[in-house]
């Protein structure tokens, strides 16, 4: 068995990269995104220096060892990444030479696009 010693790799960040916290916030409220992918994105956007985190096919080929007992499958990663890339979240990097990027680098501009549920104010609280 592999193991890829991930956090050796890449690197956590001594402070989150800088984002529009605006945005950021809006991305993880962006009905038009599962939660899943929600989740991938906040990992890819706080978790690694730009230019500095790992190949798609890195993040997917790791162990389940090494993600957890709770994680979930390549499958399932893939249709979040996917999804992202539908959205514009995710975009190839263009380093190789067809074009497509091993690395997808995010971009949180389609968040001013978000659909979100308005806020209406606490619930009613019947007692």
């Amino acid at each position: 068995m592999t193991t890829h010693s991930a956090s050796a790799r890449w690197p956590v960040p001594a402070a989150p990269p800088v984002y529009d916290p605006v945005l950021f916030a809006r991305a993880m409220r962006d009905m038009r995104l599962t939660w899943r992918a929600r989740g991938v994105l906040a990992e890819l956007t706080t978790g690694y220096v730009p230019g500095q985190g790992p190949a798609m096919r890195e993040l997917a080929s790791l162990t389940r060892a090494e993600r957890g007992a709770v994680a979930e499958g390549r499958e399932a990663f893939a249709k979040a990444v996917a999804e992202l890339r539908t959205l514009g979240y995710l975009a190839p990097d263009g380093t190789t030479a067809t074009g497509v990027g091993e690395h997808l680098v995010v971009n949180l501009a389609p968040a001013a696009d978000a659909r979100l549920v308005q806020d209406q104010g606490p619930p009613d609280v019947e007692r």
